[in-house]
């Protein structure tokens, strides 16, 4: 526990590791799950130094204090579970797991999901059990779930107000114990600012991720299954929208219907399509010449369930991989837009609207670009670490 106080939590990972003869995959998401607790409740506590609170501050703190003293007790069981026949403790302890996730900790439901499998008779580890082998990958995903349950808790432990309301007494006041990483130049706290753009960049990020995914990796799949004249007229009426630059589609969109959070979704999410449509295209190309795709023609399987059940399952890893790597693109999208003054409105916390304040002080105030920047650079660097992380997962070799 000292080298969580210390700021050193790789030597705390160590240490707790050594508590197990043989770490299972499982543990290794428990003992992030607490290391994300640790994180998120270390933030939260800043706000003590502020004269006013969230009504929810104490709920919202003795939720976190359950759920990381939930994660630890679970921790040093786990190994008694996985042995022990199935019962109630068993159970219990997956259905805990399961709703310490509502806080945004997903690493907990992971955990869960990697215990259950532990009862099921297989040769074959998981990709989320090969990647809790890659250090990179799980770091990565460490850093993208602190930011994720911050969004979630924050709700009940930072006050919204400190972010959005001007405070014209404590104009680009430097950091101090009353506001860690300082003020704008409306006198809006940069910290509880950039907790809250967390949440935008998340969800923009995601949700022109998934959106694109769905509807490319169809299009994709029907081109790359059915006949020559289905595919030329899908492929050549998507090469029409890949050749218009993504950044700029997005900019003509959200020029044209305003700027808004929706509108930039939509915007990100028309541009990513045709990508996502190559990529499941070639991959269905090389699946559907397999003999069970074949077989299953032979017994009059139709169309349609033969890439719903066999096609797009098989031909998924490459998507799977690219949309990692998505989402960071959309990220940085999302901060370049809202720098220009073109994605979300300005009066929101959003990482790219905090950057774009602080590039007028550079000078004077450099903090206020830097913190937004590294922020923007975190998230971006996590997903590609968690992209290689998937890609290794993935490779058939590792899943001997």
């Amino acid at each position: 526990m000292f080298s969580v106080l210390l700021g050193n939590p790789f030597n705390f990972i160590s240490g707790v590791l050594l508590l197990f003869r043989k770490v299972q995959a499982y543990q290794y998401y428990l003992l992030f799950s607490v290391l994300v607790d640790l994180t998120i409740l270390a933030i939260s506590l800043i706000n003590l130094t502020k004269p006013t609170l969230n009504p929810q501050f104490s709920f919202g703190i003795g939720l976190l204090v359950t759920s990381l003293v939930l994660h630890w007790l679970l921790l040093l069981v786990s190994p008694k579970l996985a042995q022990t026949e199935t019962g109630i403790g068993f159970w219990l302890s997956i259905l805990a797991m399961g709703l310490l996730a509502l806080t945004g900790n997903v690493l907990s439901a992971v955990a869960a999901w990697l215990l259950f499998r532990t009862r099921q008779e297989t040769t074959r580890r998981s990709i989320l059990a090969n990647i809790a082998r890659h250090e990179v990958a799980m770091f990565g995903l460490y850093v993208i779930t602190v930011i994720l349950a911050l969004a979630v808790t924050s709700y009940w432990t930072f006050e919204y107000s400190y972010a959005v309301e001007n405070n014209y007494s404590a104009i680009l006041q430097s950091p101090s114990w009353l506001y860690p990483l300082g003020t704008d130049n409306f006198g809006r706290d940069v910290f509880s600012r950039l907790v809250f753009g967390g949440r935008i960049s998340l969800l923009v990020g995601l949700l022109a991720t998934f959106a694109p995914l769905l509807i490319g990796g169809f299009l994709g799949a029907v081109a790359g299954y059915y006949s020559h004249r289905i595919d030329q007229t899908i492929m050549r009426l998507l090469d029409i929208l890949y050749a218009i630059p993504g950044i700029l589609l997005a900019i003509t969109i959200v020029t044209a219907f305003g700027t808004s959070t929706q509108n930039l979704i939509l915007a990100l999410s028309i541009g990513g399509i045709p990508g996502y449509a190559r990529t499941m295209r070639a991959s269905v190309l090389q699946v559907k010449q397999m003999e069970y795709i074949e077989a299953a023609h032979a017994v009059g399987v139709s169309d349609a369930k033969i890439i719903l059940k066999h096609v797009i399952p098989n031909a998924s890893a490459p998507m799977i991989i690219r949309s990692s790597l998505t989402v960071a693109t959309a990220v940085i999208s999302t901060s370049s837009l809202s720098y220009l003054g073109l994605g979300v409105e300005s009066h929101i916390p959003e990482w790219g609207n905090i950057l774009r304040i602080g590039s007028d002080y550079l000078e004077t105030h450099p903090y206020l670009a830097i913190y937004p920047g590294l922020a923007i650079i975190a998230l971006v660097l996590s997903f590609n670490f968690l992209g290689d992380g998937l890609r290794d997962a993935l490779d058939p070799k590792m899943q001997k």
